[in-house]
């Protein structure tokens, strides 16, 4: 089976839009949503519409830091961040904030787990940004891949069975073969705002048979995401850095 796996969409249609597109195009069977479905963007209705749809119809999704700042005020956030949050709770239904609220922290399936942060504590919201926060997360779970987001940047980790671990920088396009003698980690970037220096809205695509996952970058139409973002009277930083990938 082909798993499509996106995490970060933060209400940027076009850029989800597109993903899904090239994912189906690509023969992706089921699809897996890794949080953060609203937050900076100016389409949360759609996005949020659009995941509850996949989700009714076997997609699985699970709870990012933006999705629960929708109903939880108490949680630290930056400023640009906090505003396009207060601005998405008007646009939201009831039945809309319903769903993020009541969307799991993780997920596992087969053996494999879907969270938004990292494994050992979902809620705290914790970033991987090296080898020991990766350990961390493998070492809280019996999956043998994890798959995550939160960070907006895309890596990968391998733990060997004698717990060594290490990482690389994939690159989009080119199937990895993950080994069943070691566990993985998997940081998947971002649908809605990469922050890794490339504007491509980032996903992955896992083949459960064959066991390789391939991390694939998809041009989509920045300007209209840009546009609508200034056009909603967000803070203007929040489309200048879909250009940057920043």
């Amino acid at each position: 089976m082909l798993l499509a796996v996106f995490t970060d969409i933060h209400a940027n249609r076009q850029a989800f839009g597109a993903c899904l597109d090239f994912a189906r195009a690509r023969g992706a069977e089921r699809i897996i949503c890794l949080g953060d479905v609203v937050g900076y963007g100016a389409d949360p209705e759609w996005t949020v519409e659009k995941v509850m749809d996949l989700v009714e119809h076997g997609a699985i999704a699970v709870r990012g830091n933006h999705d629960s700042a929708i109903g939880t005020a108490t949680l630290s956030m930056n400023a640009e961040a906090q505003a396009a949050i207060e601005w998405t709770r008007g646009r939201l239904s009831a039945a809309q904030r319903r769903f993020l609220a009541e969307l799991p922290l993780a997920v596992q399936e087969d053996d494999r787990l879907y969270v938004h942060s990292e494994a050992s504590h979902p809620a705290k919201w914790r970033y991987v940004q090296t080898t020991s926060d990766a350990a961390r997360s493998i070492a809280a779970t019996t999956a043998r891949i994890t798959f995550c987001g939160h960070i907006h940047v895309p890596a990968l980790y391998h733990m060997s069975a004698t717990g060594k671990i290490a990482s690389f920088e994939p690159v989009g396009g080119v199937e990895i073969p993950l080994s069943r003698h070691r566990r993985w980690l998997a940081v998947l970037g971002a649908v809605g705002q990469p922050r890794d220096g490339n504007p491509a809205a980032c996903y992955a695509i896992l083949d459960t048979e064959r066991g390789g996952l391939t991390y694939v970058r998809v041009p989509y139409d920045l300007d209209t995401a840009a546009r609508k973002i200034r056009a909603a009277g967000l803070p203007p930083r929040l489309a200048d850095r879909l250009y940057e990938g920043r």
